[in-house]
């Protein structure tokens, strides 16, 4: 059985440096977390003494909830830090530790110790004794000196201190350590990801706010700025940086916008510094935590994950209309790995616009966004990081198998309508298939990809007047004064907001099709918006005319969702296009091929 490091509570309890310490667990407290993740206190021995201001940090809570920490088992302290209260008072926050012997094998509590108390510690300082030195971190490959020959009896040399920040009030304090309770700490991290500023405009006013993610050895966290720290901040950040940060407020983090694991999140306030550090070969780069393609089916839908592969194919930037009415940048890019799966990733705003595939470059993606609509796809979300040809042992390995052999895969794609025409894709149908295969008579639809030409756009209906409202599209009611009212937000309007709902036949060489197409895809397909549309209606019905002509007779590929519906007590199928493509023809005729040589095979 292990031996207890006598000596190692006084130890702590004066500030003093400790190198993996075995003390014996006494006692655990579960404390309520209220909204946040629970936390536990320690009562630890070291056989001499015990003291209860142990808090394990809530990434090792597993270890409670699961009952391998329960009173009598024997624990080494592989990484803890010492924090200092507002009231004096320290608490070790313990990041990393082993169970050496269970309680089982324990059986009993080691030793006679007695509670290490206040009055021990305190006493007249005189001006020889160095002085106390909180929030140090400790490392386990370290073996400084203790107040006891327990600790060892052969002298190691020390590590080199931690930096102190350039102000040296303090020294760093490792990422993992941090809390809501503490109001005095430095960390030393760099930045994987910065975000663009983002604004906001409500009824309570005007707003911008940026985030990053900063890392260091011990973990990660989001650090968001609001309005005054934007301008502050926002231009002297650089990713790959390192730089030290000072006293930001931590809070319980969002999961649904954050994927980093940590329990808690960072916001800068007036009193945040935030200081360029020079010394930046001890802080690691990103982290990542792969799962392969392939894998992407078992994964819950809306998962966050890190995903690593080969640019395939990419298509061109498209622009999209929000229902805010803001015009945002999109891109497509196929990826495929080590396991012959192709997954859709879907590039945003300034990365879509500044994306360079050519060369097929590896990508690799941190906190992508798994969606499930049409099979599997990814999404780049403003809280992702993107990296192409990563210095990292995976992107050389991943390189070295697509140039010997992956190239010539054709790869199986998760994502219906991979790729305009292209190859892989698992739910490419012909309109008769439609039919033959009773698609849409499900509880939940169905999705296919095809590639059909329109035959004939019914223009009547095809406009209506909609709620201005940013987050409304709605009918109005034209009240014949001026103005027009939305009975969904129970309000009038001086204006109103043209939408587009589109019925078109499209025909492929087996069969013909009535589709229903709403503002985007209606928009792609016209080559227009609603806006101008609804200017020419009322204006110049001839030009109105002329668009509809011109947009006959083209060809498309569209991914469509079919399900049966009931109106009136009949049932029929109704097909509505989710997406709207140009037809790359390379593609296309590399499917066809690849088909005509399965026939061949049968």
């Amino acid at each position: 059985m292990a031996t207890l490091s006598q000596g190692a509570i006084e130890a702590l309890t004066k500030g003093s440096e400790v190198s993996n310490p075995t003390l014996q667990l006494v006692n655990i407290r579960k404390i309520d977390g209220g909204n946040g993740p629970a936390r536990f206190r320690l009562m630890m021995s070291d056989g001499l003494h015990t003291m209860s201001s142990f808090m394990l940090s809530t990434q090792l809570n597993p270890m409670a909830e699961d009952n391998r920490l329960s009173p009598n088992c024997v624990c080494v302290l592989k990484r803890h830090v010492t924090n200092v209260l507002k009231d004096g008072r320290r608490v070790v926050v313990i990041l990393d530790m082993d169970v050496l012997n269970s309680a089982e094998e324990v059986g009993e509590k080691i030793g006679e110790p007695t509670p290490y108390t206040e009055g021990q510690i305190k006493g007249p300082q005189s001006a020889q004794n160095p002085p106390v030195r909180p929030l140090q971190p400790q490392n386990p490959a370290s073996m400084n000196r203790g107040p006891s020959k327990e600790f060892g009896k052969k002298p190691q040399p020390s590590l080199p201190a931690l930096p102190s920040t350039p102000g040296g009030s303090s020294k760093v304090v490792p990422i993992a350590s941090l809390n809501p309770y503490q109001s005095k700490w430095t960390i030393r991290a760099r930045v994987t990801n910065k975000n663009s500023v983002r604004t906001w405009s409500n009824s309570r006013g005007d707003g911008k706010l940026f985030s990053m993610e900063i890392i260091d050895e011990s973990g990660e966290i989001r650090v968001t700025g609001f309005n005054q720290e934007v301008d502050k901040f926002y231009n002297i950040i650089e990713v790959g940086k390192v730089f030290y940060f000072s006293k930001g407020t931590l809070k319980i983090a969002n999961k649904q916008y954050c994927s980093l694991k940590n329990d808690y999140e960072m916001t800068l306030n007036g009193e945040s510094t935030i200081i360029p550090c020079e010394d930046s070969t001890e802080v690691p780069t990103m982290q990542y935590d792969f799962i392969s393609i392939a894998d992407l089916e078992a994964r819950e839908k809306d998962a966050t994950v890190d995903v690593i592969g080969v640019c395939k194919s990419v298509d061109d930037v498209t622009r999209l209309t929000t229902k805010t009415n803001r015009e945002v940048s999109k891109r497509t890019v196929n990826m495929m790995d080590m396991s012959g799966k192709v997954v859709t990733l879907t590039l945003w705003g300034e990365e879509a616009e500044n994306f360079d595939g050519s060369g097929q470059p590896i990508l690799a993606i941190k906190g992508a966004k798994l969606s499930d609509f049409g099979g599997r796809s990814l999404s780049a979300s403003f809280s992702s990081t993107v990296v192409i040809n990563p210095d990292i042992p995976e992107a050389y390995k991943l390189r070295g198998w697509y140039d010997k052999e992956g190239h010539a895969l054709e790869g199986q794609s998760l994502t219906e309508g991979g790729r305009g025409g292209g190859g892989g894709d698992p739910n490419w149908k012909n309109l008769a298939d439609i039919k033959t295969e009773h698609l849409g008579h499900g509880d939940k639809g169905d999705y296919y990809t095809c590639i059909a030409t329109i035959v004939y756009l019914k223009k009547e209906n095809c406009l209506y007047q909609a709620c201005p409202n940013q987050e409304c599209n709605k009918k109005v009611v034209d009240q014949h004064n001026g103005m027009f009212r939305c009975e969904k937000c129970d309000k009038e309007f001086p204006n109103f907001k043209y939408r587009l709902i589109l019925s078109a036949n499209i025909a492929d060489h087996l069969d013909n099709q009535w589709v229903t197409c709403f503002q985007e895809t209606a928009e792609a397909i016209l080559g227009q918006n609603a806006a101008y549309m609804g200017e020419l209606k009322d204006t110049n019905e001839a030009a109105f005319e002329e668009i509809f002509q011109r947009a006959n007779f083209n060809t498309f590929v569209f991914r469509i969702r079919v399900r049966m519906e009931t109106y009136n007590d009949e049932s029929r199928i109704k097909a509505t296009v989710l997406e709207v493509r140009p037809v790359f023809y390379k593609e296309y005729s590399k499917r066809l091929i690849m088909n005509i040589r399965k026939m061949a095979i049968q």
